[in-house]
């Protein structure tokens, strides 16, 4: 898929580092999701972000979808410690263990939300009443780090033993998978992320 990176559209101004960031910017973040392998995809790269930038992340993401297979929670599900071990040796992802590791543990829990809701998607949009929450933001300095919603969906997914899910990363998933719009209001994915849903 390619985009017009062209610099005369105005955006929001984090995205503006390269060109692959701007293409995540015009074309993925704050559009409503609703696919599991999706959801589960932001879940391990929120996860891999915890202390560093997206950008780092988003830059690593091919690798991640060749070393994770796909994202597919099954799979992951069934990563073994060896796999892991192996993973921890691979440059092309962040090789912290306890996120390695935490990417298999979710990846179980995952596969108990889904079974218990029928899919992870029901679950989470069930903390935004199954509504993207539209805020107006007028600068980068009014973007919220954390909401009431991610507070109680961060409580949940804990409760349920899934890791790196502090607040702030799940609040970062809700923005990327849609169930939050923090595109500025003068950004021009503004009006056609709302008008996605």
């Amino acid at each position: 898929m390619s985009t017009d990176i062209s610099k005369d559209k105005e955006r929001c101004p984090w995205c503006l580092g390269f060109d692959q960031y701007i293409q995540y910017h015009d074309e993925e973040w704050g559009v409503p999701v609703h696919d599991d392998q999706t959801h589960f995809e932001f879940l391990i790269l929120e996860g891999a972000q915890a202390g560093l930038s997206w950008a780092t992340v988003l830059k690593k993401r091919e690798n991640y979808r060749e070393l994770f297979a796909n994202f597919d929670a099954k799979k992951v599900a069934e990563f073994d410690q060896s796999k892991i071990e192996e993973l921890l040796q691979n440059p092309g992802i962040i090789r912290n263990k306890l996120k390695v590791n935490a990417t298999v543990i979710n990846a179980k829990k995952f596969l108990e939300v889904q079974k218990e809701f029928g899919s992870f998607d029901k679950y989470i949009w069930s903390f935004v009443n199954h509504n993207p929450i539209i805020n107006q933001l007028k600068s980068m300095k009014d973007a919220p780090v954390t909401s009431r919603e991610s507070d109680a969906l961060s409580k949940d997914l804990k409760k349920r033993g899934f890791k790196f899910v502090g607040s702030t990363i799940i609040y970062a998933h809700m923005q990327a998978c849609g169930l939050v719009n923090d595109h500025l209001t003068s950004c021009f994915r503004y009006k056609q992320v709302i008008d996605s849903k």
